[in-house]
């Protein structure tokens, strides 16, 4: 398989990369594995430099490394740039809470004393994906080398400029050989490594196809697994919310990364009383998009990350169409060299529909009008995903109520589903399961050892 770096702007290659041997491969793993015998030892603080050297890098190489994003996959480049600040920022975190969120936890027993001392397990393996190659990866390099594991890493393919320089700031930043390991290689490949007996846990963000690969491995050998896969969150708007407001952050909700963001706002649910006034300026607002070169600071709607995703995502709307939606705005590629595709909006959706059923990954926002809050929860859950979704109303007790019975892992009141370092960010049903970031992100991958001290007189 071609490991490629394709300008997803105008679909010609750049550069195209050797896949790492079965041999180098071997030799990675027994390198991590050795690593991690002395990396274990390390204090926190010693971790914790690590980390804040390779934040450091991070902001220093800010517009290199956000100008290989756009090119590799097409992300606007102020929010590639953001992208690499938050990268920085989660690698900060870890570096200053990871010792406090490590620390014994003091347990009453009503005999003696107990503690829980939280270790280390191993070396893991990380399958991260296109959409955000920085963030991603460091979701989840930044808890684990903090713990004392050792981490390697499966790039998606069409990013592998991102993931050598991930590797390369490691490396520069100190970090012993095996600590942290870029591997150039297949999904397939990557579900082979899964299996071997060194790997002690893995975890994916991705496809439901992708997920389910390295979850049979990982039930199969006893490996624990966390898993961040699609999703088809719910953006409801109430009668009492500020329309112009709602909309402004529904826009900034499923456009944000093209609409490739698994916690885009891909299901924009407003009650009838409001829906005709939201709609309009919905569609005036998403119309008046400038598309264009994601290098341009001025646009704001760029390629896919690649011409299969448009193909694909076109591909849907055209099923969705046939099969009784109606398009709003848009509908079609756009007659340009590159991956790209119209700014879409799509109603009249019901079961059975691929808008309705599957995730989309891209400009399209699937518009729903319900009679009231009630029916707006319903359709909310009427998903086999559930990873994020929002609520916009002037009432912060009444968003409470109807966040609190919306089945998912996240929901924001008032603001599209985000992310922070100090915010957990996992999802429930098909998008998987497990949390990344904040206090619980470090908490996955962990030994929790109860110690136990009684005297020998001591009686349970």
């Amino acid at each position: 398989m071609a490991i490629q770096t394709k300008n997803p702007s105008n679909n010609q290659v750049i550069k195209t990369f050797a896949e790492t041997t079965p041999d180098a491969v071997e030799a990675a793993v027994a390198s991590a594995e050795q690593a991690f015998v002395l990396w274990r030892k390390t204090d926190y603080a010693t971790r914790a430099n690590l980390l804040h050297m390779v934040a450091m890098m991070m902001r220093e190489r800010k517009e290199e490394l956000a100008t290989i994003i756009t090119l590799e996959m097409g992300k606007l480049i102020a929010e590639s740039r953001g992208e690499i600040d938050l990268s920085a920022d989660i690698f900060d975190y870890y570096a200053i809470n990871g010792e406090n969120f490590l620390d014994d936890k003091v347990l009453e027993p009503k005999v003696g004393e107990a503690f829980i001392r939280h270790s280390p397990i191993g070396v893991l393996l990380g399958v991260e994906p296109w959409n955000f190659p920085f963030y991603q990866v460091a979701r989840f390099a930044a808890p684990n080398i903090m713990i004392g594991n050792v981490v390697m890493v499966k790039h998606a393919s069409n990013v592998p400029q991102c993931a050598i320089a991930i590797e390369q700031i490691f490396k520069t930043a100190g970090a012993q050989e095996g600590v942290y390991t870029n591997l150039l290689i297949s999904g397939a490949r990557a579900s082979e490594l899964a299996a071997d007996e060194r790997i002690k846990g893995v975890s994916l963000t991705g496809s439901e196809a992708a997920g389910s690969s390295i979850a049979a491995v990982a039930g199969k050998y006893l490996k624990k697994s966390v898993l961040e896969l699609g999703g088809n969150d719910a953006f409801i708007v109430l009668e009492d919310a500020d329309v112009d407001q709602a909309v402004d952050w529904a826009i900034v909700g499923r456009m944000n990364n093209t609409g490739q963001c698994c916690v885009a706002a891909k299901r924009i649910i407003v009650v009838e009383a409001v829906a005709d006034e939201f709609l309009t300026k919905f569609k005036h607002k998403i119309a008046d998009l400038k598309v264009g070169d994601p290098m341009d600071a001025e646009t704001q709607l760029g390629p896919l990350s690649s011409e299969e995703a448009a193909v694909n995502l076109a591909d849907q709307v055209a099923r969705s169409v046939k099969a009784g939606a109606t398009v709003i705005l848009g509908g079609s590629r756009i007659n340009f060299p590159g991956a790209f595709m119209e700014a879409t909006i799509l109603t009249d959706l019901k079961p059975g529909m691929a808008a309705y059923d599957e995730e989309l990954f891209g400009p399209v926002a699937s518009f729903y009008r319900v009679k009231d809050e009630q029916a707006a929860i319903v359709l909310a859950n009427d998903s086999p995903f559930g990873l994020g979704g929002s609520v916009f109303t002037n009432d912060i007790e009444r968003g409470k109520r109807v966040a609190d019975q919306i089945d998912t892992g996240m929901v924001f009141i008032n603001h599209p589903t985000w992310t922070t370092p100090d915010l957990p960010f996992g999802g429930t049903k098909r998008s998987g399961y497990g949390r990344e970031l904040s206090s619980l992100g470090i908490d996955e991958f962990v030994n929790k050892k109860l110690i136990r001290v009684s005297a020998l007189t001591d009686v349970f």
